[in-house]
């Protein structure tokens, strides 16, 4: 059902949590596997670990949002393994513990930027290049719930939401070529979500009003990164062969669709003959809206 078997992966952040969930995910299914990081060692143990079990992999350190970083690992599953078919980034860092737009600077925004667009952006740049020269691909990239306002920070938010913003482009460009492009907005342990600095950030969240005591708790209770890889690597397969432009959720046995964004009607009037709305027409509208 999921054609894995003899298959090429990149994973961009596969050393830690989620991604080297799916590092080991794919590598049972029979697919060899480029992974990446930041730290050497890391890299190393994570292939290493893929290799005691009967697995193929070669590891890329270095940031997929630097430059020629995704590049890397596009070429190395081209000469170590012949060929790529999915490409999974998993890339990211944490925010400053605390942090809100009032806070963050300028270069610690830039820093989230990198670390979760770019690396978003260079991975799909690349890989899609490859895949949609062969005409077949699956990208997979990893957004988060904290785009949708619920977990503050803001660097780390605006470039989540960046990433969901950009499979949706990504998969109206390379679908004519047959790659596909999906995001899963996870929730799971990781050390992103863990620590004391996160749990105190949750526990803000909660007193200020932004999360709800539900939504606190899950938050502080995640399930293992295991849970959520099994729907990366599903996208992966062809299985998931007509699924693209999507954005999932998935957190512990939780799995959600978002639907497409789209505007509620409030009012519309013809500009070739009516003038523009008035303040006290657009208080009224504005507010009838929101109850």
């Amino acid at each position: 059902m999921t054609g894995l078997p003899g298959t090429v992966a990149v994973v961009a952040g596969g050393t830690r949590g989620i991604g080297l969930s799916v590092v080991h995910a794919l590598a049972v299914r029979g697919v060899s596997v480029v992974v990446n990081g930041r730290d050497r060692d890391a890299v190393s143990a994570a292939v290493d670990e893929v290799l005691s079990g009967g697995g193929q992999a070669v590891g890329v350190c270095g940031s997929a949002g630097a430059p020629g970083v995704a590049q890397e690992l596009v070429d190395a599953a081209l000469a170590e393994f012949g060929s790529l078919d999915v490409a999974v980034n998993c890339a990211g860092i944490a925010e400053p513990p605390g942090s809100t737009v009032l806070s963050l600077t300028r270069a610690e925004f830039d820093e989230q930027i990198e670390a979760h667009l770019t690396s978003a952006f260079e991975l799909t740049k690349a890989a899609g290049s490859v895949m949609s020269e062969q005409g077949a691909g699956s990208i997979v990239l990893t957004g988060s719930a904290a785009s949708l306002g619920m977990f503050g920070g803001s660097g780390y938010p605006a470039a989540k939401g960046g990433v969901n913003a950009l499979a949706l482009a990504a998969a109206a460009d390379l679908r004519e070529f047959g790659v596909r492009v999906n995001v899963v907005m996870p929730g799971a342990q990781s050390r992103l979500s863990s620590g004391d600095d996160f749990v105190a950030h949750i526990e803000s969240l909660h007193r200020r009003g932004i999360l709800d005591d539900g939504l606190r708790d899950a938050a502080l209770a995640p399930a293992p990164p295991e849970y959520v890889a099994a729907l990366y690597v599903y996208l992966a397969s062809a299985g998931a062969a007509d699924i693209t432009g999507q954005i999932y959720s998935a957190a512990g046995g939780f799995i959600g669709r978002y639907d497409p964004v789209m505007p509620v009607f409030l009012a519309y009037r013809d500009h070739a003959d009516s003038p523009p709305y008035e303040m006290g027409e657009l208080h009224e509208l504005l507010h009838q809206s929101t109850g």
